[in-house]
């Protein structure tokens, strides 16, 4: 049976079939392999259905959002895609990895285009950093440059490709690094796009996607994308998707962080560089005499000067309070008019060059965008933000961001928007929305669902937390400590532990301890990439990997191989970062408790995600082990406990031995 996309919901037989899809005996059960009955997925898709039937956007319509917490194995993809797809309206799913993009395009619509529409017409769309510009790519061939081009058979490949792709997609060049030098000179990032000056439009990738996405029911974004053209639309732009009815975001935890880089500005070393450089090329492609030899003197000049002003800011990495800086640096109006003097002289000479060919228009532009992105930073006069800088290897970057993102997000999306759907695994802390609700500037009133996982943890799992003479992280002797704990309960689980760590120093020290005395494979991040380490510890059952960082989520290691999980402490952020700091400030000039109302909540995401990767099946089982014995000895503990999976918790490792020893002779029967 088929369904026509209309108002599902409304009509009892509709709403009959989709109890059927997800029924014991349904669709679902009969058609896809492995497939097991979840109540909490249809809860979860009646509800999302019920929130799309509601008919336009806030404020007068508080009804069309939702957030719902699905637990791990609910099946939380498949329970927005069947109502989203039946409700017949223009939608955008964004999510924050690749690898779950790419689960719903390969796994679950071919699926629902066999059995439930099939005339879905649904399409993933990327950044247009990963498609190939046809015109930036003619006039790299023209120009030749050496640095690019020293490895031929890249460019003859890319040349036999363009005769084939239909889309200029670079995933589709397997082969081609992710770091590719080439690829940065020819893709079609926004600020070198010539618009509708370029006379390669009619064949451009990026409108091709434009002519498909806007045929498309469904848009399969991921964040990134999803609000940079959000941040565009505020001033009557668009980047690359068309208009929208409603959108579903999935792994909706990140969405304050992602969203607060869009909704800010920036200003870099490396784009001032990356232009002069494009502008070089282009010159020797396109100009002759004085033209090119005014533009090169001046674009040069800038290029040195940036250099002297990245030069004024200190050595050290990391992120930096800028107004900070500022009030210790007495020349910086100084500095600050010098570059943005070089920075207005070279448009002047773009305006000029504009005047011959208007495929300098783009170029202009990107000058133009840059001095005003200077001005908006260094000037700091906007109170709602925070300023900061960050020092990285080869460049210094500066940046404002918006210290909430709440205004923003009320009035360009959820006023503009039929639903905003919020799911993921880990919304709630403490047991409610209110952190969620709060930093999304979410209504009091929204609708919200928080479902448990299937999973049997009562059961198949244990919670291991050190006995209350364990030192506590500050201590001078938890390091060490620590270490010794890791290695006993990678011993009882007999390797198959994957150890998260809050800081690569800490992940380091244990690597080098537990390599010299473990029996074990011990697979370190940063020792090759991701998905070669995932992809080992999977293949060898007995090996032991340490991480942080992204390992924290979106690992996904069912059965045998992954039957531990060590967190060596409470994931708190460093108050030290500057949009960290801003927020927190923030609270406290609003009579909140930055500690309790931020940091606590922010690190209870943090740490669900990460006490996430044990059970990925219902035939999982495992112990989940926390080396922080502040969840018994601070007050805000309990918060924790509260958040985490109903585990049986235990203090002694002799628990845990018997847990493994049992576990082996279940495996044994």
């Amino acid at each position: 049976m088929t369904l026509s996309p209309a108002n599902i919901f409304d009509d009892q037989d509709q709403a009959d079939f989709i109890s059927e899809i997800f029924a014991e005996e349904g669709l679902l059960a009969r058609r896809l392999p492995g497939y097991e009955v979840r109540p909490a997925q249809l809860t979860m898709t009646q509800a999302i259905g019920r929130a799309m039937d509601q008919a336009g956007p806030l404020p007068g319509n508080p009804n069309g959002l939702l957030a719902v917490e699905a637990g791990t194995g609910i099946g939380k993809t498949m329970a927005y895609l069947v109502p989203a797809v039946l409700s017949g309206q223009k939608i955008v799913i964004s999510t924050n990895t690749l690898n779950l993009q790419d689960q719903i395009l390969d796994k679950e619509i071919p699926f629902i285009r066999e059995h439930i529409a099939p005339q879905l017409n649904a399409i993933c769309v990327k950044g247009r950093q990963n498609y190939l510009c046809l015109y930036r790519w003619q006039q790299l061939r023209s120009s030749r440059e050496p640095s690019l081009f020293e490895d031929d058979h890249e460019t003859r490949d890319i040349e036999e490709w363009l005769e084939e792709t239909t889309t200029g997609d670079r995933a589709e060049l397997t082969w081609l690094a992710d770091n590719s030098q080439l690829w940065q000179a020819i893709s079609a990032t926004t600020s070198q796009c010539l618009g509708i000056h370029c006379p390669d439009g009619s064949q451009c990738f990026i409108n091709l996607l434009r002519k498909k996405a806007s045929q498309a029911q469904l848009l399969i974004v991921n964040h990134h994308l999803f609000f940079s053209d959000l941040a565009l639309r505020r001033y009557g732009h668009a980047e690359v998707l068309p208009r929208y009815e409603s959108v579903i975001f999935d792994e909706a935890h990140h969405l304050e962080n992602v969203a607060t880089r869009y909704f800010g500005t920036s200003f870099s070393h490396f784009q001032v560089i990356d232009l002069v450089k494009d502008l070089e090329t282009a010159a020797l492609a396109e100009l002759t005499g004085r033209d090119r030899e005014g533009l090169q003197q001046t674009a040069r000049a800038l290029a040195k000067q940036v250099d002297i002003f990245a030069e004024i800011f200190p050595q050290e990495r990391g992120r930096f309070p800028l107004l900070a800086f500022i009030d210790k640096f007495s020349d910086w109006p100084q500095q600050c008019q010098k570059l943005a003097d070089h920075i207005i002289g070279l448009a002047n000479q773009l305006e000029k060059v504009a005047m011959l060919a208007e495929s300098w228009q783009g170029m202009l532009r990107r000058c133009q965008e840059m001095l005003a992105n200077f001005k908006s930073i260094t000037e700091a006069a906007e109170p709602s933000s925070v300023y900061w800088y960050e020092r990285r290897e080869r460049t210094v970057a500066l940046s404002a961001s918006p210290i909430e993102i709440a205004t923003e997000l009320q009035t360009f999306l959820y006023e503009q928007t039929r639903n905003v759907i919020f799911t993921s695994a880990t919304l709630t802390t403490g047991g409610t929305f209110a952190y969620f609700k709060n930093r999304l500037g979410l209504p009091d009133d929204i609708k919200t669902l928080a479902l448990n996982t299937p999973f049997d943890y009562p059961s198949r799992s244990l919670l291991f937390i050190p006995g209350s003479g364990f030192p506590e992280p500050a201590s001078r002797d938890f390091p060490a400590k620590a270490q010794q704990l890791m290695k006993e309960l990678v011993l009882a689980a007999n390797g198959r532990t994957l150890l998260l760590y809050t800081s690569i120093s800490a992940m380091r020290q244990a690597a080098d301890f537990l390599r010299d005395i473990l029996p074990y494979p011990v697979l370190v991040q940063g020792e090759a990439p991701k998905n070669r380490l995932l992809d080992q510890f999977r293949k060898d059952t007995h090996s032991v990997l340490l991480a942080v960082a992204s390992f924290w989520e979106g690992v996904d290691v069912p059965g045998e191989s992954l039957s531990c999980v060590v967190i060596d402490k409470l994931p708190f952020e460093v108050p030290s970062d500057p949009v960290i700091m801003a927020r927190m400030d923030r609270i406290k000039d609003e009579g909140g408790n930055p500690f309790f109302d931020f940091q606590v909540p922010r690190a209870i995401l943090t740490l669900r995600q990460g006490v996430g990767r044990l059970m990925r099946t219902s035939t999982d089982r495992g112990v989940l082990a926390i080396l922080d014995i502040r969840l018994f000895s601070k007050r805000y503990g309990s918060q924790f406990l509260k958040s985490l999976p109903p585990s049986p918790v235990c203090r002694d490792l002799k628990t845990v031995h018997q847990f493994f020893q049992e576990e082996f002779q279940h495996e044994q029967q």
